[in-house]
């Protein structure tokens, strides 16, 4: 770890940089480095290749962020989450921001970046209290001084918290405003299908009650819950079933039936799919359990 400071024509830095253990490297989110810059003059930093995820937010000022070939504007308040595999740049403006930063990676943050990208639909979004970041930040240099051996322990921790708050504010960012009659529709028919996920459910009939294009109804229903409306309901349909085959004595082919499903090799096999095993081997393992 080294706190270093970087003063020149164009930037004010204070950052630490830091060296993850073996350990950390191998089997947990880590960090790489963290900090403050201050733009002192209008300049642009461009990076590619780079293996490292990077957040960032605007504590104040503006500019201009450009990934993937297309460009955002940004401004006090905007938070950015970056695969730096890709090529990005950003440039302040005029208005000469202040920034505060991380860089850091891990095992499967491409597929969780992907999935934040599937969300949000940009590598930038807006938090209602981006506070909550700078806290997250802090603490996170704050941890970087420990000196004991679970320090990658607790960092990987803290990236998984800042993890979870960027999937949350994007994934709930209509509830930051008045919410449209659309987005309360989406609740409604969430809600609908947690209580009748074992009744043979199509988009087409979803659209009939509801009252919403199933097409719209598919894009929205992913976007928000990160999950499309089939696969939302073999989840649920699994998990009624893993409660069944623990807490019951019924048949695997009554299981499948009280699930919904009339094929019971279709059942073995979905659920092989979703759990990673069958169902007897799923009921032998957890036999005697409470």
């Amino acid at each position: 770890m080294k706190n270093s400071q970087l003063q020149d024509k164009m930037v004010n830095s204070d950052r630490v940089l830091y060296t993850p253990s073996a350990f950390a490297k191998n089997n947990l989110m880590y960090l790489q480095e963290i900090g403050h810059l201050q733009a002192l003059s209008t300049h642009t930093s461009k990076r590619s290749r780079l293996s490292s995820f990077l957040f960032f937010y605007v504590q104040s000022g503006s500019g201009t962020l450009t990934y993937e070939d297309s460009s955002y504007a940004l401004s006090a308040g905007d938070c950015v989450f970056l695969d730096c595999r890709k090529t990005y740049s950003h440039q302040t403006s005029e208005d000469l921001w202040h920034l505060q930063w991380t860089h850091f990676d891990g095992p499967n943050l491409k597929e969780i970046h992907a999935k934040f990208i599937g969300i949000n639909d940009s590598p930038v979004f807006r938090p209602l209290y981006v506070n909550v970041y700078e806290n997250i930040l802090n603490e996170l240099q704050e941890l970087t001084a420990l000196e004991n051996n679970v320090r990658d322990m607790f960092i990987s921790e803290k990236l998984s918290g800042l993890l979870a708050q960027i999937m949350n504010d994007c994934q709930n960012r209509d509830s930051y405003k008045i919410i449209p009659q659309k987005s309360l529709v989406l609740v409604e028919i969430k809600k609908y299908l947690d209580e009748h996920f074992c009744d043979k459910i199509t988009l087409e009939e979803l659209s009939k009650l509801f009252y919403i294009d199933k097409y719209y109804l598919t894009r929205r229903f992913k976007q928000h819950y990160g999950t499309t409306v089939n696969t939302y309901l073999q989840q649920q349909k699994i998990t009624h079933s893993k409660h069944l085959l623990r807490f019951s004595d019924l048949s695997v082919e009554q299981i499948a039936n009280e699930c919904g499903i009339d094929d019971p090799n279709y059942f073995a096999r979905l659920f092989k799919k979703i759990e990673g095993i069958t169902p007897g081997e799923f009921r032998r393992s957890w036999k005697g359990s409470k």
